[in-house]
């Protein structure tokens, strides 16, 4: 094609060897771009450009050192912060230990009742959740003495005994009776007392540690009932409640009749108890020997062996026991009766006579302990303690019982009374019995 066409192939290689223009002419170059940039700016606008990247720099710079700080103070901080918390721990460690010598008075009583505050914190919980159960443990037991009472023994008085004796137990048993039921429900229902917590101006000797309120004097805290109780005594469970100012008159009646009544009742049954005793071994002896015993020649080894396994053997059949099923409930009900009441009045018997001596020496339970040890302390200095609240034996049991006249020692001890006794248990200023009894 070529051959063909000379001119068509001096076209083609004229067109193909035709020089092509350069890009840079093409193109404006990028130094001549940026010198019309530049003067299209003016010096103005480079100026500004300019200050624009170096605050951008100098925002990144800052930004970048502000971290890096934070990151190398921060594990300071946690350290710092353990370190603060070990401390606060080894503070509080040294106040604990100190706590148990606070002031010059600390002595071996105080160490040991710190010692032993857990071991006080569990009794005073269990106390006052097992109150409940102790106040029904009283009546069902009561109760089943008076059931054996009314159903075994008052039949059998009135079919044996003469008619005085009949007047004597009807009567003297249902006054111990009401007496014994009429002072356990005031006792448990009455409350003991306590500091009133408003600001008054009643008169106080120290302030209670765990109330945080002025306590009078012979007021106590109870770490069961978690209150102050006026003229405390002491928490009896068998009541659920603290013996204190106002019922404290109640529960000293109710374990004192209560003992009156359990040696009666133990003193009354004893020839019924020997009887039914006895009664109940020949029952387990005829249950025993109600089947036979086999005597052969051979000798007691063939004795143990069942009946009818040994030809030529004779037996000796006891007959069946006299005694019927109820005969021997009633048997075993005297028994249950008196082992419970001669248990209870020696028991009770003992608890009672120990009040009577507080009572009679113008003392609770608490004040009998502080009182010996403030004695003791006394002594060394060669001094003598006296109780300010004892105003003698005989007006301490007139202040106990609030007797004012001869007449209430029947009104009022010997017949059921729901009287106050003296004053509010704030003061304890009795005018007609200090001058002449209290040593002061």
């Amino acid at each position: 094609g070529t051959a063909g066409h000379p001119e068509g192939s001096a076209s083609q290689f004229q067109l193909s060897s035709a020089p092509v223009p350069k890009i840079k002419t093409l193109l404006p170059h990028h130094h001549e771009l940026k010198s019309r940039r530049q003067d299209d700016r003016g010096p103005i606008g480079g100026s500004v450009l300019q200050g624009g990247m170096r605050s951008r720099a100098r925002l990144y710079s800052s930004v970048m050192r502000l971290f890096l700080r934070w990151c190398r103070l921060c594990p300071k901080r946690s350290r710092t912060k353990v370190g603060k918390r070990v401390r606060e721990l080894w503070s509080y460690s040294r106040l604990m230990l100190r706590s148990l010598h606070f002031n010059s008075l600390t002595n071996s009583d105080v160490v040991m009742d710190s010692l032993f505050e857990p071991i006080y914190w569990l009794v005073d919980h269990l106390t006052r959740w097992f109150g409940v159960v102790f106040v029904c443990l009283v009546i069902v037991l009561t109760s089943s003495i008076l059931l054996i009472a009314y159903l075994c023994l008052l039949p059998l008085i009135f079919r044996t005994y003469s008619l005085a004796w009949i007047v004597w137990h009807v009567c003297y048993g249902h006054w111990n009776l009401v007496m014994i039921v009429f002072h356990y429900y005031k006792a448990t229902r009455t409350s003991p007392g306590s500091p009133p917590q408003m600001k008054s101006d009643m008169p106080s000797v120290s302030i209670c540690k765990r109330c945080i309120i002025p306590k009078p004097a012979r007021t106590h805290h109870c770490s069961i009932c978690n209150r102050c109780i006026l003229k405390m005594d002491h928490h009896c469970p068998w009541l659920n409640n603290c013996v204190g100012h106002f019922n404290h008159r109640y529960f000293f009646c109710f374990c004192l009749f209560l003992t009156m009544g359990c040696i009666y009742c133990s003193i009354s049954c004893r020839n019924m108890f020997i009887d039914a005793y006895y009664a109940i071994e020949r029952m387990k002896s005829m249950d025993i020997e109600k089947h036979g015993v086999a005597v052969t020649e051979v000798g007691l080894l063939y004795s143990i062996l069942p009946m009818g396994s040994i030809s030529g053997q004779s037996y000796y059949q006891t007959p069946p026991p006299p005694y019927t099923f109820r005969e021997r409930m009633f048997h075993k009900s005297i028994i249950y009766l008196w082992v419970l009441t001669s248990s209870v009045a020696l028991a009770l018997g003992g608890l009672t006579l120990w009040h009577a001596v507080l009572i009679s020496q113008g003392e609770t339970s608490i004040e009998r302990h502080i009182n010996r040890k403030e004695t003791r302390r006394l002594q060394k200095k060669g001094k003598v303690f006296r109780n300010p609240f004892n105003y003698g034996k005989f007006n301490n049991w007139k202040v106990f019982f609030r007797v004012e006249k001869r007449s209430h020692w029947l009104t009022r001890v010997l017949l059921p009374s729901g009287h106050a006794p003296y004053g509010d248990g704030l003061s304890w200023d009795y005018t007609p019995y200090r001058n002449s009894l209290m040593a002061i």
